[in-house]
């Protein structure tokens, strides 16, 4: 059985609870190394989440609207 792993949102500066504007996969999605996952967008930049690593999406832990900060998952 894979190991499940959690991809984290990196170093985004210093920025915090910036909203998800775009949820760019699904559960079942299968992705590759820097495919984007979701779409941040702070007052001054929009920026992609990419996936730190391929694999398959099991779950999305966030969803339109939330406020993520670096090291959310």
């Amino acid at each position: 059985m894979a190991e499940l792993k959690q991809a984290k949102v990196p170093d985004i500066g210093n920025y915090t609870n910036i909203p998800v504007i775009e949820v760019l996969v699904k559960p079942g999605d299968t992705v590759v190394r820097d495919q984007g996952l979701v779409t941040l967008e702070s007052d001054k930049a929009t920026m992609e989440v990419p996936a730190p690593f391929a694999g398959v999406v099991k779950e999305i832990k966030v969803k339109l609207g939330d406020e993520v900060s670096e090291g959310s998952v």
